[in-house]
């Protein structure tokens, strides 16, 4: 019988599985950081033989290749992806045989690409890897290869999800990629469901029940924005990447820091948003690890910048080094670690935190501007009459939009704004950040909270 092991990055949103019976396995959607599908193979005594791609991923760099030339496996990706590397070539219907207990059927599913693959899994507890194809309670977002081809993307993942669900079992458990949290998902109503079948997917998933037109329409509707950085992932991914130089990087002095500061380079504080907000050096920016560090620091920077890792211990470096190579950020140009007095001799900056209900507050008695750096979709579920709104990812690129004076930031419970003030007070910007829950606190504290129906 065939077992399982989902290995999740949820700072990504995603999982990739390690599928074996006992003597060997294969492996579905690797991370670029392969020696976490290493350690559960060696953990579970078996071996490697044989890695499926299920599309040329647009959210991660695979670490497919690299793991299949590391442990002499074959590397199965869509015979017709346009790839700069050998590969076993597969195509819709082709049966692998991993083993007598793991025999793996390729379904050509499009939607999420137009060369995206399933694999079926039969035998006695059958299952299907889906990729960025069907995922718990939603699909994978059909536009991530442009706005010419959403539309027709869109149909092609109606079908897609429809062949899943009339070919395969009721019983088949459902073993996508992404819809974690991951921004590759069209929809978030999976919510927090972590486990899925065919039989559950037919009475949960919009995709099973609504008509083509209705499904398209609604799906085309929502797609909210995604990172910037996943332009770079298709390339990366069809070149075959190598596995990641994980190891520790040049250590920076107070004045090396200072140097690279001054030369336009990223120091990057990963420490809590309170602890950022406490004492940080003046021009650095906060990507807490305990967010998703790499997708905004992935989305914010512009590509190619130098980036120096500020750590309170070598461990929460080497969390954040492997976050990055996930994004192709392969090397940080340096490092530091202790605190914000062993990286600096100048007065540390620091950033008032205050709540909605502070806020309130204070509105009566001076004016503050107040700027929302919540996404689009957010903002029209709800946002404080008279705010101004520029979308976090949005900020570098309009920052002279901000208004003079008093500044108070908000986003949907203070990991965002933490984030835009360091870049507001990096301009000079003085900053209040509200690190409270928008949900919770801002209608119940008397803000006067306004809904938009038509577009931001």
């Amino acid at each position: 019988m065939a077992t399982i092991i989902s290995i999740e990055t949820p700072s990504l949103g995603d999982r990739s599985y390690l599928v074996h019976d006992g003597e060997v396995a294969f492996v579905v959607d690797p991370q670029r950081d392969i020696d976490r599908m290493l350690d559960a193979a060696e953990k579970a005594g078996v071996r490697i033989t044989h890695v499926f791609e299920t599309h040329i991923h647009n959210d991660y760099v695979t670490g497919g290749y690299a793991l299949a030339q590391q442990v002499g496996a074959r590397y199965y990706v869509n015979a017709d992806d346009d790839v700069s590397f050998e590969r076993e070539p597969i195509r819709d219907g082709d049966v692998v045989e991993v083993s007598a207990e793991l025999r793996v059927r390729a379904m050509h599913t499009p939607g999420h690409t137009f060369t995206h693959m399933s694999y079926a899994l039969g035998g006695d507890s059958p299952a299907v890897f889906s990729g960025g194809s069907l995922l718990f309670g939603s699909t994978g977002r059909p536009d991530l290869l442009g706005a010419e081809h959403t539309h027709d993307l869109a149909h092609h993942q109606f079908r897609s999800a429809r062949r899943l669900a009339e070919e395969l079992p009721g019983s088949t458990k459902v073993m996508p990629t992404h819809g974690f949290g991951s921004f590759c998902s069209a929809t978030s109503a999976g919510g927090d469901t972590t486990a899925s079948t065919i039989a559950q997917e037919r009475l949960i998933n919009p995709v099973l029940s609504q008509d083509e037109a209705d499904y398209v329409a609604e799906v085309v509707a929502g797609l909210d924005v995604y990172p910037a950085y996943y332009v770079h992932m298709g390339p990366a991914n069809a070149g075959g990447p190598a596995a990641p130089d994980l190891s520790f990087p040049e250590q920076a002095d107070k004045a090396e820091l200072r140097r690279r500061l001054e030369a336009g380079e990223w120091l990057v504080d990963l420490r809590t948003r309170t602890a950022f907000a406490a004492g940080h050096v003046p021009g650095s920016f906060a990507f807490g690890l305990d967010g998703q560090f790499s997708t905004y620091l992935g989305w914010l920077i512009p590509w190619g910048t130098p980036v120096t890792l500020l750590g309170e211990a070598r461990e929460q470096v080497a969390e954040a080094q492997r976050e990055l190579v996930r994004i192709g950020i392969d090397r940080p140009a340096a490092a530091a670690t202790g605190g914000p007095e062993d990286w600096t001799d100048e007065p540390l900056a620091t950033i008032d935190r205050a709540t909605f209900a502070d806020l309130a507050q204070v509105r009566h008695h001076r004016e503050v501007s107040v700027v929302d750096v919540r996404r689009v979709s957010e903002w029209r579920d709800g946002h404080i009459e008279g705010s101004v709104h520029i979308p976090l990812h949005d900020l570098l690129g309009r920052i002279d939009e901000v208004p003079a004076g008093e500044v108070w930031v908000h986003c949907a419970a203070g990991y965002r704004a933490t984030m835009a003030a360091s870049f507001l007070m990096a301009r000079g910007h003085r900053v209040v950040v509200i690190d409270d829950s928008f949900d919770q606190s801002a209608r119940a504290a008397g803000l006067p909270v306004l809904e938009e129906t038509a577009a931001v």
